[in-house]
């Protein structure tokens, strides 16, 4: 895929993430139907963490040689970070200002850049590239969660 129409996807998904959740009470947002998986408000709340970090990453492998950076926390995060009092509407707009500033960022990049790598703790070298390749799945992975979690409901 073009490097112009993945970073045209990254920037699509919140509006994916806000199709997905049209219409759900705050019951629904806080119910867990399907066991041992998170309720759609921590989907949300852990969308909303990791595009800030992912954010980062991609930043400084851009404007960094070979940079590390840390992996695998968001355990962590949903348990410490107050998941269940978090307030879907601000979750969504950080989601959608991250993703604006990024996006708009990127655009500007030559491709040779995306090409740059950093150093994840856990999964070694990583290319700008394959971070917004992951970062971009992200919205759509939960989403597909977050659709599941509504067949439940039904």
């Amino acid at each position: 895929m073009a490097i112009t129409d993945l970073i045209d996807l990254y920037a699509a998904g919140p509006q994916e993430l806000r199709e997905a959740i049209a219409g759900m009470t705050p019951e629904q947002l806080d119910a867990v139907p399907v066991s041992g998986k998170w309720s759609t408000r921590q989907v949300i709340c852990h969308l909303a963490d990791f595009e800030p970090v992912y954010a980062g990453r991609m930043k400084h492998v851009i404007a960094e040689e070979q940079p590390v950076f840390a992996g695998g926390f968001h355990d962590k995060f949903a348990e410490h970070l107050a998941y269940d009092q978090r307030d879907i509407d601000e979750e969504l707009e950080l989601i959608q200002a991250v993703r604006n500033q990024m996006a708009r960022i990127l655009r500007t990049l030559p491709p040779e850049v995306f090409t740059r790598t950093g150093i994840h703790s856990v999964g070694g070298p990583m290319t700008l590239g394959t971070l917004l390749e992951r970062i971009t799945n992200h919205i759509p992975h939960h989403v597909h969660f977050i659709e599941e979690k509504k067949r439940a409901m039904k």
